[in-house]
């Protein structure tokens, strides 16, 4: 059942397809169960090894707000990945390690590769499905963002999820399956905003169906796409009233960037597993000719043309918008990885002969493997700062009266976090910013000190504790409140010490001088 070469009975999308033999879905329900327990012994090992990053600090603080912040923080500053605080909140209650709250993206993930599994099968046949989900289980992008307390492994099931439901309401246009794509579509967007992009390449695909296989309740689906419209039309809403807000840090991608967002996809195992993902990949293409850009096209070439948008647009749409606004970062595309992995899938399936599918099947998983275990040794798509490192630092050697600032907000979010689990006994120090009260508020997650806080500081420590976090500008140069706070504190403390961690960098500043010593025993005099 291969995608340019299908039966006419699967040129209907009623039409479902054959059931296998019983023993054959035996042995599938075997495998898949074997790779589900394989995707979680891969996800779940050295689970802790690496520290959270800035991201990760700020999802918990976040879910640890009271509502009254948790709402505000959403609507002005945090409402992409509004879904995934929401879950993190209730998960908080049951636990708080860095291994408990990094494993709801471990089981979102490990819950991908039974979806992928279906939705191979529903697109080609089970052995398309099963070698889907062996690629998924084994990819190093996925296992990477299975370890992350962010919503990208969310993200990536409820995109299959959703697309498994926008099959079936083509297949069989019930109202359980419209509801069940209507409401997979708009979790998608609540966990990552750039879904929309998934509902609309799913939109366009439909333009390129012969209209007579779509079934006549379907020609009316207006109506459809406008509910998930309104669905998501808080997060439409929050887009245009934010701009890019917290996106503008984003730089403005290039061929080197797209690059290594398609490597880093395809495992992390350099180019040659990327040139075995593009070989698969074109296997599925190249029969189908000029057919494959035809509208009105037969069932079995529209799955193709599906996939190929899947995988396409978002990126292709991102690219061309960010000439104007820089958009594109690598793991928001995440949720496109489901549709690269089963083309490459459904192309090796094309192999006619086992002696042949058998030595790349081989290839693939040990490429796969190998990026793996890279990945658990470093990174491999980001610089990760290590924040476990730097807030031990400061609470062992802090001591009474010693206050932190944060050179930016949200530096101080992993800080709290390790200061919630911290298990030493010294006096830990005091944030004076950000600090607006007892409990940070949603406030504390913008801004940077100002001139005139930071001359004040002197006047009144004694011994002080800078932690600078994203402090260089675009092209690399220091930024002016780095600036600020290097001529103040420099020019009225003695004593300075800066130490560094990976992406972060921790000042102490001590033994104030003379001058403001003394002025600031007479103002307590006073």
């Amino acid at each position: 059942m291969l995608c340019p070469d299908a039966a006419l009975t699967e040129n209907s999308p009623q039409a479902k397809s054959y059931p296998e033999p019983g023993n054959r879905n035996f042995v599938d329900l075997w495998l898949l169960g074997a790779l589900v327990t394989l995707a979680a012994v891969l996800r779940c090992l050295f689970l802790t090894r690496k520290s959270f990053w800035f991201d990760e600090g700020v999802s918990v603080q976040i879910a640890r707000l009271d509502w009254y912040n948790f709402v505000r923080i959403l609507w002005r500053r945090e409402g992409n990945m509004s879904l995934y605080y929401l879950l993190l909140r209730g998960w908080l209650h049951l636990g708080h390690s860095e291994a408990f709250i990094r494993s709801i993206s471990v089981i979102a993930s490990v819950a991908a590769i039974p979806a992928i599994y279906w939705l191979g099968r529903r697109l080609f046949d089970s052995r398309t499905g099963l070698l889907a989900a062996t690629l998924l289980t084994l990819n190093a992008y996925h296992v990477r963002y299975a370890q992350e307390a962010r919503s990208y492994s969310l993200f990536v099931f409820l995109a299959i999820l959703s697309c498994i439901y926008f099959l079936r309401s083509l297949e069989t246009p019930s109202r359980p399956n419209r509801l069940g794509h209507i409401l997979t579509s708009a979790l998608a967007v609540y966990a990552h905003f750039f879904a929309f992009l998934l509902i609309i390449a799913q939109w366009i695909s439909l333009r390129f169906v012969e209209p007579r296989l779509i079934p006549s309740e379907l020609s009316k689906w207006s109506r459809h796409w406008k509910t998930i419209g309104l669905l998501g039309l808080p997060a439409l809403l929050f887009a245009g009233t934010t701009g890019v807000g917290p996106l503008n840090w984003i730089k403005r991608p290039g061929i080197k960037m797209l690059y290594e967002y398609y490597e880093h996809m395809a495992g992390n195992a350099g180019a040659l597993l990327l040139l075995a993902y593009a070989a698969a990949c074109s296997a599925i293409l190249t029969p189908l000719g000029r057919r494959l850009f035809r509208r009105d096209a037969s069932w079995a070439t529209w799955r193709c043309q599906f996939l190929l948008l899947w995988l396409l647009f978002p990126v292709v749409f991102t690219l061309v918008v960010s000439i104007a606004r820089p958009m594109f970062v690598a793991r928001y595309f995440i949720f496109c990885l489901p549709a690269f992995i089963l083309r490459a899938s459904a192309g090796l399936v094309r192999i006619p002969r086992v002696w042949l599918l058998a030595p790349a099947l081989i290839v693939f998983a040990a490429l796969s493997l190998k990026g793996t275990l890279s990945y658990y040794d470093h990174d491999f798509d980001l610089d990760r700062d290590d924040w476990r490192s730097a807030s031990y630092y400061v609470l062992n050697q802090a001591r009474p009266g010693d206050v932190v600032i944060f050179h930016i907000a949200m530096g101080r979010m992993p800080y709290e976090f390790y200061k919630s689990v911290y298990t030493g006994r010294g006096p830990e120090p005091t944030v004076i910013y950000p600090a607006r009260g007892d409990r940070i508020d949603y406030r504390d997650f913008m801004g940077k000190p100002s001139q005139e806080f930071l001359q004040s500081v002197p006047a009144h420590y004694d011994r002080v504790w800078v932690v600078l976090k994203n402090n260089q500008t675009k092209t690399g140069d220091v930024d002016s409140t780095t600036l600020v706070l290097s001529r103040l504190l420099g020019t009225n403390y003695a004593t300075r010490q800066d130490t560094s961690f990976p992406g972060i960098e921790v000042r102490f500043y001590g033994e104030r001088r003379a001058a403001i010593a003394n002025q600031a025993t007479s103002a307590g005099e006073r």
